[in-house]
């Protein structure tokens, strides 16, 4: 079973996310902010009917929904790293980041909207 992700000191999110906004982005930095931000929305859209992807980072199910248990979910969205802080953070609506292919969703639930952004 994989470890479950964790929220991150507040402090030490607020300078990996200043870093980042400033364009400093260091490997550490992503997998910081990546593993934070997957966590909030853990908790805020508890469920198990999307997987949203983030490698190599992490994944999580989240959304209410049909219930997954083995096999690719009903729905999973898939980003890179900067796209999915970008999102998180607000910097970045969803429809943008779908329009422009930095965000690649399928399935019923895709849409992260109602969830963004968690910052």
């Amino acid at each position: 079973m994989p470890a479950r992700l964790r929220l991150a000191d507040p402090a030490v999110l607020a300078a990996a996310l200043e870093r980042f906004t400033a364009g400093e982005r260091t490997p550490a930095d992503l997998r910081l902010l990546t593993k934070h931000f997957l966590a909030v929305l853990e908790t805020r859209a508890p469920g198990r009917s999307v997987e949203v992807r983030v490698p190599p980072y992490a994944a999580v199910q989240a959304v209410e929904g049909v219930r997954h248990t083995r096999g690719t979910p009903p729905a999973v969205v898939e980003m890179d790293a900067a796209t999915w802080i970008t999102l998180a953070s607000g910097e970045v609506s969803w429809p943008d980041a779908e329009q422009s292919g930095r965000v690649h969703a399928s399935g019923e639930r895709a849409d992260l909207t109602p969830y963004l952004p968690l910052a």
